[in-house]
């Protein structure tokens, strides 16, 4: 017995990059995450390959799976994952956007145009500067959403993936280092509304060779968890 796949056409806005010329990972992952269950539990979501923009690409969902792939190239497969994600300690919402002067970003930034992190203008961009929080081990920034990244429901889950995105690869990078995120698994608790301001919190949880690992997530002002990630980043060699 066979099971009949689902297929929809999706194409990534050129506003939604990471690296010029390819989608933002973090949106790519909240998509993902959103196809697959509608974000109520855990997605793991790894990307294969890098997601060209402005482009005609099939998802794909197959039993409990949902894939996007350019013609016959697999470039991204999410799946569910059985437990909740753990996510770094609160960071009061001043104390996260403090953090963010020591932003590496501000003296060396590889992609400055990314949607998550880059240096775009208030309103295109999330415009996420995390950077440490004396006295820990974490990195912050405080977020105030713009309207431009939310409907009548909230901020969708794609702009959530790219708002946990970034901040775990930062909790690694000095100025002007880069990687490529090859998963994120994200998990989404409560909405996010435009005009709200939130805590964004990461914390580095260890390296393999040229694999950089982390952990992120979202707080509303009181210390409610909103949304927590998992992430693997890819060092060039």
């Amino acid at each position: 017995m066979t099971t009949a796949a689902l297929q929809t056409v999706l194409s990534v806005p050129e506003r939604f990059r990471g690296p010029d010329g390819v989608a933002n990972g973090g949106w790519i992952a909240g998509t993902m995450a959103d196809a697959l269950n509608g974000s109520r539990s855990a997605v793991e979501v790894t990307l294969h390959a890098p997601t060209p923009l402005e482009t005609e690409l099939r998802l794909e969902h197959v039993a409990n799976s949902v894939s996007l792939s350019d013609g016959d190239r697999l470039l991204v497969e999410a799946i569910p994952v059985a437990e909740d994600l753990t996510a770094p300690e609160f960071v009061p919402f001043n104390d996260a956007a403090r953090a963010e002067a020591g932003f590496a970003g501000w003296h060396g930034h590889a992609f400055p145009g990314c949607f998550s992190c880059g240096l775009r203008e208030p309103g295109d961009g999330l415009r996420v500067f995390p950077g440490p929080v004396e006295g820990t081990d974490l990195v912050a920034a405080g977020w105030r959403v713009p309207f431009t990244v939310a409907d009548e429901d909230g901020v969708p889950a794609s702009v959530m993936g790219a708002a946990l995105d970034c901040v775990t690869g930062w909790s690694h990078f000095k100025p002007g280092e880069s990687a490529l995120l090859g998963r994120l698994a994200v998990q989404m608790h409560r909405r996010v509304y435009a005009g709200g301001a939130y805590s964004i919190v990461a914390r580095a949880t260890g390296r393999e060779g040229r694999k950089l690992f982390g952990e992120s997530a979202v707080y509303e002002v009181d210390g409610t968890l909103v949304a927590a990630a998992r992430a693997t980043w890819i060092a060039p060699r």
